[in-house]
């Protein structure tokens, strides 16, 4: 229930609507979030997003969250695709997260996503061969959240890349900020 300016209510009786929706900002600001890059597909078309809206959501099954804005290229893709990989990106490597913030460009011949060698994982979704670790998984459920759509798939295939000790990109370890 937009209010005003933007605004989304709902807002506590007696709070001045611009100052409490900073506040609200800067809490949900404040919350832990990972950055990933988030791989899809739907036939041919691949891409690769950065993303942060990610969680673990059951251990049985195993099914992994993602919050996906419903006028991104990448929802188009696991509207349609049904799949896709969470890649885990160490933090040594936050300076490519800027290269996902676009549809990429994908070299099919040369496995490439904006010049990253990537493979296709076990449901066809790109995996970084960069990646830490990757989660790879089909869509089970939709949930439309606002100007977003949660989608939740099962983890059909994970694992490491590169040492599993190694330190895992968070939104803190950037300029970005993303939500509230």
């Amino acid at each position: 229930m937009p209010l005003q300016d933007g605004i989304v209510g709902p807002i506590p009786d007696g709070a001045d609507p611009e100052e409490y929706d900073k506040l609200r900002r800067r809490v949900l600001w404040t919350m832990p979030y990972g950055l990933y890059i988030l791989g899809s597909r739907d036939g041919e078309r691949r891409n690769g997003m950065a993303i942060n809206f990610v969680t673990q959501m059951s251990f049985t099954p195993k099914l992994i969250g993602v919050g996906i804005e419903q006028d991104a290229f990448t929802h188009e893709l696991v509207t349609a695709g049904r799949v896709f990989s969470v890649n885990l990106i160490a933090r040594e490597d936050r300076a490519i997260i800027r290269k996902f913030s676009k549809p990429v460009d994908v070299d099919t011949e040369a496995s490439t996503l904006n010049g990253f060698p990537f493979h296709d994982g076990l449901t066809g979704a790109p995996i970084l061969d960069q990646a830490v670790a990757y989660v790879d998984c089909e869509v089970r459920d939709t949930l439309d959240a606002g100007e977003h759509t949660f989608f939740a798939g099962e983890v059909v295939d994970t694992g490491f890349q590169r040492d599993e000790d190694t330190e895992i990109l968070r939104m803190e370890d950037t300029r970005l900020n993303y939500g509230g």
